[in-house]
């Protein structure tokens, strides 16, 4: 068996290439790539001899995988698999595994970052004070109190949720599956987007997902609610989210995320929308949650290898 790791995934690479080899022991040959490369000829070369290949968040289409003959095992180092063309997958008998909870933490943080960021105005407050200005017309509310709207109850939603609580937060929650969950009161999404503060987007991208929140939901917020979006681009209209950004009807937004991965056109809508932070598609990654996804793609190699795969999709 040969395991092609087709990018050094967030940590050193010798580092990565000593986890693997040690976890894959004599089981199967490792060659662990010190580069990113994306395009679909150089994917071909790198994996067209694998039994098994290891990736993040590129995209891994029918255009390479059907020029791997060998190909049977794809453990994708991110918790969206969509990025894989899961229909050839099924159509090969390609098993697919996913490294789902590595990045809760690092997620759920960067939400609350771009909440305070939203509601106390600091990056104004560094420009302002650098220019011998003062608070006037930056002072901003407090959490406490506040209605923490959260779509999607996954393990990310779950820990925002708990974070909201610990800052006094009143909690609702839409998901698919109702759950019994202390402090959190679940509701239904139109509900949701009218009557909370704060809303935060968990839910990931697939065929009943995508154009979720669009104009009509949009429309449905309060002026002062600001919206966060840590999930996927395509799971919310950026125009209409844009538009109501720059006619006042709703008070900021902070976005990860795009309909494709960074660089962005300059031109996006949300780019140049009033009130928005934007970053580059940075939630998942942080320092130790690169280390830990590490972790579980060992633990998903070494599984599969062994005929008892975990974590598939």
């Amino acid at each position: 068996m040969k395991i092609a790791v087709l990018e050094p995934l967030g940590i050193p690479y010798e580092t990565l290439d000593e986890k693997v080899k040690t976890a894959v022991g004599d089981m199967a040959e490792v060659i662990c790539y010190k580069d990113r490369k994306e395009d679909v000829e150089t994917l071909i070369e790198r994996s067209k001899d694998a039994d098994i290949v290891v990736l993040s968040n590129f995209k891994y289409p029918k255009a390479v995988m059907e020029n791997c003959p060998k190909l049977k095992y794809i453990c994708v180092a991110f918790t969206g698999y969509d990025h894989v063309d899961m229909d050839y997958c099924r159509e090969r008998g390609i098993q697919v595994s996913n490294c789902a909870g590595y990045s809760t933490s690092a997620v759920a943080d960067l939400v609350f970052g771009f909440v305070i960021d939203l509601y106390r105005n600091i990056i104004a407050c560094n420009d302002v004070v650098r220019k011998g200005g003062t608070k006037d017309g930056l002072v901003g509310p407090e959490l406490e109190g506040k209605k923490f709207g959260i779509i999607g109850a996954g393990a990310i939603g779950l820990r925002v949720a708990g974070i909201a609580k610990a800052f006094g937060c009143e909690v609702y929650a839409y998901s698919r599956t109702k759950k019994d969950i202390e402090g959190v009161t679940f509701t239904d999404l139109d509900t949701l987007m009218s009557s909370c503060d704060i809303i935060s987007l968990h839910v990931p991208q697939n065929k009943e997902t995508i154009g979720m929140i669009n104009a009509e939901k949009i429309a449905l917020m309060k002026k002062t609610a600001v919206f966060i979006n840590t999930a996927r681009g395509p799971i919310v209209d950026s125009k209409a989210l844009a538009d109501a950004l720059n006619e006042g009807r709703i008070a900021g937004a902070a976005v990860d995320v795009f309909e494709t991965e960074p660089p962005i056109d300059p031109n996006h809508p949300l780019l140049t929308a009033k009130n928005c932070i934007a970053t580059p598609h940075v939630a998942f990654a942080s320092v130790q949650a690169m280390y830990k996804r590490a972790d579980i793609v060992c633990e998903n190699l070494s599984a599969y290898l062994k005929g008892t795969p975990i974590n598939l999709v």
